[in-house]
């Protein structure tokens, strides 16, 4: 696979896959689309996005091993935040590449994660960034960063899902 002919809509399909992945509960497919030393970001709120996680709050600042063992500990039946499981629906839009090189691709997307669980909806809105890169023959996600566009987490409180 080159990555260098890679276009926006073949960038938008994988996108959408792994919004599929993600509302069909398949976590450990999931994180199959992530390299072996990747990162996945949530910074928290009003804070500056682009901070060092080691010094500014991140809702969730995962390298490569903690991404694997929150898909784990989510699919136990003792997960207790999400057992049952959620209903989700992980909407993407305006997908774009912003970025690339021979190595990699800079893309970013809109989001809305729509979460149905004990007879409430919470809605978390916000935009993707990737960086993308073929590992091992394979298109997979180095780093995404889920900037949510929201003031605070209320109603909800909290994230116990992926966004």
């Amino acid at each position: 696979m080159n990555i260098t002919r890679l276009r926006t809509s073949d960038i938008a399909e994988y996108l959408i896959h792994e919004s599929f992945l993600l509302d069909s509960w398949r976590l450990p497919e999931w994180r199959a689309l992530f390299t072996n030393e990747c990162r996945y970001l949530v910074p928290a709120s009003g804070a500056d996005p682009y901070a060092d996680p080691s010094v500014a709050l991140h809702y969730i600042a995962d390298d490569g091993f903690r991404l694997t063992q929150r898909v784990v500990r989510l699919m136990k039946k003792t997960a207790h935040a999400e057992y049952p499981r959620s209903k989700t629906l992980h909407m993407i839009s305006n997908v774009r590449i912003s970025a690339r090189d021979s190595n990699a691709i800079e893309a970013a997307s809109s989001f809305a994660t729509y979460r149905a669980q004990r007879g409430n909806v919470d809605t978390y809105i916000g935009h993707h960034e990737y960086r993308l890169v073929i590992d091992e023959g394979a298109l997979k996600i180095q780093q995404k960063r889920s900037i949510l566009h929201m003031e605070a987490l209320r109603p909800h409180g909290r994230i116990t899902l992926i966004v």
